[in-house]
């Protein structure tokens, strides 16, 4: 007839798993064997402990053990007089048998939803069309008085197939922040989140002109010649240029406890593009841009947004000047047009 919501007490259980306490509340009704309607209302403690192990394809579980139905208190309608011989029967032949195999699977039924949660963790997870990512466990999973610690090992494929190295950074838990109360706390290293960005850095290859973003210097042969007079007769006038910006090496993450960076190496080419022939490179530039790293958690999703410290460029082709007063132009070019690419 009435069931109330239960009343859940969880504690970890060290070594083990979970332990949980639940006082369930309910009214049974039906037709008595004297006639008439009978209700009985009765409090119970259902307690149970569980084990977190993990399976063989690395993924952790929650399985159940040990499930006990404790009786509390029991009211019924029944007449005073027939209380204490019906009701000692009753709860002797009926509810202690009845009730483990209607509460116990409940406990079951939990504990699947929580593996449910588990498997979708170690499942191939897409970054863009550059990859995937998945969680395995590590180390089987360890359980204290407070906190439950999964070891993940993460793996990173290219989207050939080919899977990353990662090196292994694993710092002890005394060297982590202060764990807060009643919050889960995800540790990603370093070396995991570089090499996340090394299978995504062909995705910040860009070409910019001047119909590329509002913002920039006129990207025309008129600029380059202005600001370096020494190509400026080899030069046609008047022309547009592209600049082709490619990822050379792969991106570095640096983490500290105030702020975190990532290192770009990228190239800029420079190039002509007249509107009737194919375009012609002058030189390349070698781009090393220093970028600050914002973190942020949106739909239970990482998100990293960037923003330019410095950018420093050198000469990597063409020999006929030695200092390129280009580097305010750079600047501008990866800060208005690049970064905002990558983000």
């Amino acid at each position: 007839k009435d069931l109330h919501p239960p009343v859940i007490s969880l504690a970890l259980s060290p070594g083990l798993g979970l332990f949980m306490a639940v006082l369930v509340q309910m009214t049974f009704t039906g037709k008595s064997f004297i006639g008439g309607n009978v209700e009985i209302s009765l409090t119970a403690n259902l307690t149970a402990s569980s084990w977190l192990w993990q399976d063989t394809a690395g993924i952790p579980r929650f399985s159940s053990r040990n499930c006990h139905i404790t009786l509390i208190s029991v009211k019924t309608n029944l007449p005073s007089s027939m209380l204490p011989k019906v009701t000692s029967k009753f709860l002797n032949s009926t509810l202690q048998k009845v009730l483990p195999g209607l509460l116990c699977p409940a406990v079951d039924a939990v504990l699947n939803l929580v593996n449910t949660k588990f498997t979708t963790m170690a499942s191939e997870i897409p970054l863009g069309t550059a990859g995937t990512l998945q969680y395995t466990l590590l180390n089987p999973p360890m359980t204290s008085e407070t906190f439950i610690e999964l070891d993940l090992k993460t793996i990173l494929h290219q989207k050939e197939g080919k899977e990353v190295d990662i090196p292994i950074d694993q710092p002890s838990l005394a060297s982590l922040p202060p764990k807060r109360d009643a919050a889960t706390q995800l540790i990603l290293s370093a070396n995991f989140l570089s090499a996340e960005l090394r299978i995504l850095q062909t995705s910040f290859n860009l070409d910019i002109s001047n119909n590329t973003v509002l913002g920039l210097p006129p990207l025309v042969t008129t600029m380059l010649g202005a600001l370096i007079p020494e190509i400026s007769k080899v030069l046609p006038p008047s022309q547009p240029l592209v600049i082709e910006m490619r990822e050379a090496k792969a991106p570095v993450m640096s983490i500290t406890p105030d702020k975190s960076f990532v290192q770009l190496f990228s190239t800029a080419e420079f190039q002509v593009s007249p509107l009737d022939s194919a375009p012609e490179s002058l030189f390349v530039l070698d781009v090393h841009s220093n970028l600050e790293v914002q973190f942020a958690i949106e739909d239970e999703k990482l998100q990293l947004s960037l923003a330019l410290q410095r950018a420093m460029g050198g000469l990597h082709h063409f020999s006929v000047f030695q200092e390129l007063p280009l580097k305010g132009v750079l600047a501008d070019i990866v800060h208005v047009a690049y970064v905002p690419s990558i983000n």
